[in-house]
Formats: structure tokens, sequence, C-alpha cells
């Protein structure tokens, strides 16, 4: 089943402090549903948007209506990556291994520190760098010219076919991603554990649960949310979530239903896939107001 009565669509963020006031590189959250896209709503830090979008999908499923909630994270890691760490490539796995991990509070999180962890498990020096942080974390380093011999891909299928996507190694810097992965695939777990068989993960379960997640990147729809920041202003993470949940609600359910279809790429399974990867111009003109 791929056709959804309410859309989500969420821009993530790995700070460790959140602000009071709305800025750049925080939690925003747009929901479209009946034709209408709400504005983006701030969440803040993610144990309230944990508790938001906990709320938020237990409404729209008391109502009866289907989910479709879109995260601007990588769902999986490059392959062999996940079965070296916990002995199976089931990438769900590896967001529980994640989360019986990671720590996170709403002044620090242990994030650098658990990348640290998985490295010293590895040969050579990585896969993850980036240390974000004033001291020196062990396994951890800064530059990502100084790790060697992990015997690991640089990125997933999907960054190959989009170059333009940064790599989960990378943990601090701009347009890093990795930081946001790893404290964002706890909060996914439990929302797993919590709606239990009622919710799945595309692309590793079937789209067809009353709540589907899936990974999103906005820069696939990089002119539209320019034209959004042009004509209206604001904070471009924002915008971006609202354009994306726009033009992902306005999808046919057969134009949604190819683009979900990843049956021709062959690590999507483990490695997971970005929604409207390869399917651009579908989701371009999809966009409705």
């Amino acid at each position: 089943m791929t056709r959804f009565d309410t859309v989500v669509m969420v821009d993530w963020s790995a700070a460790a402090r959140a602000p009071r006031a709305p800025r750049p590189d925080t939690i925003f959250a747009a929901v479209a549903r009946d034709g209408h896209t709400a504005p983006a709503e701030y969440l803040g830090h993610r144990l309230a948007a944990e508790t938001w979008l906990s709320g938020l999908f237990a409404t729209e499923r008391a109502a009866g209506r289907r989910v479709l909630a879109g995260f601007d994270f990588p769902f999986g890691y490059p392959r062999g990556f996940t079965r070296a760490l916990t002995g199976t490539p089931d990438p769900l796995a590896l967001w529980d291994w994640l989360e019986a991990r990671i720590e996170d509070a709403p002044t620090r999180n242990n994030r650098f520190e658990v990348a640290g962890a998985i490295n010293a498990g590895f040969p050579g020096i990585g896969p993850f760098w980036g240390n974000g942080t004033a001291r020196d974390i062990g396994h951890l380093p800064r530059k990502g010219r100084a790790r060697a011999d992990t015997g690991l891909p640089e990125r997933r299928a999907v960054e190959e076919r989009h170059r333009g996507a940064f790599t989960l190694w990378q943990l601090s810097g701009a347009g890093a991603v990795g930081s946001q992965t790893l404290m964002g695939l706890p909060v996914l777990a439990r929302m797993r554990r919590r709606f239990g068989p009622d919710l799945s993960v595309w692309p590793f379960q079937p789209p067809d649960a009353g709540i589907v997640l899936a990974e999103v990147w906005p820069s696939l729809l990089a002119p539209a949310v320019a034209a959004e920041m042009a004509a209206k202003g604001g904070i471009k993470d924002a915008r971006q979530v609202e354009v994306m949940a726009r033009a992902v609600a306005a999808l046919a359910p057969d134009a949604l239903a190819a683009v979900m279809d990843v049956s021709g790429e062959p690590h999507a399974a483990e490695e997971g896939w970005i929604l409207g990867g390869g399917h651009e111009a579908r989701l371009a003109g999809s966009r409705s107001g």
C-alpha cells in the first residue's frame, strides 16, 4: 500500500543543546494532510522531538490515517559495516545496537565516544572521523585523511549516485551527517518498539504498515527549496521540510510506488536508500500549493 493520508518530514540535528528560539541546524518538522502543508514546527531537542513525533503518530493512527515520515539522515551504513559490528547485515539490528549505547541528554551526548569505541574494533584507523570536541577521544581522528585500512567503502551505493551527499563517517564540520545518524537511529529504534508491527521501515521492510519511516534528502529538491527561500525567506531547515512534505504528499499512489521500488538496487536492503533517489524529476514535478 502506497497511499498515505499524512506525510511528515523532519530535519534532524545532533546538537547537544537546543536553543529556545528557532535557528538553523536545529530540528523542524512539517506535516502535509488533505492537500495542505502546515508551516514547519520547531521541535527543539531530540527528546522533545521524540515526544512530539510519538504523539503525532499515535493521534494519526487513532484517527485511522496512514503516515509516511521522512527523516533527513541515513538509515543504513556502507555495506559490510553492520555485519562487522553486530554479526548480521540487518540494519535494524544496528539501530538497536546503537540505541543500547548512545546516551542523550538536553546538554550532552556521547556520540563521539561511541564512534571512537566502534573504531577501536576495526582494523586500521577509522572509519569514523571528525572529533568535534576540544578534548582528544581515543581512536577518533580529527581529520579524514588520518584514516587508513578500515576495509570499508567510503560511501553507500545511493551516495555514489548522488555525489553531493556527505559520507556517514564524517561526524563534524559543515554538512556532516554522521552525527545526525548516530543520534537519530536510536530514536527511531524506540519508535519501532513503541508502535510494533504498526510501523515499518522502508526500504528494509515493505511500506504497508500504518506508519512507514523513510530516509529523505531535501537536496533532491534544491531548486524548489531555493525558490521557496527567495519567496518567503526564513530558516532553510524549516522551508526544506515544507517543500519535501508538499512534494511527497502530492505524489499519486502509483507514482509513489514507483519511487519506493528499489528492487533494482542490490545494496538497498543493507545500506538503505534515499526516498526519491533516481526519481528527482518525478518528485519535483509533484509539487503543489
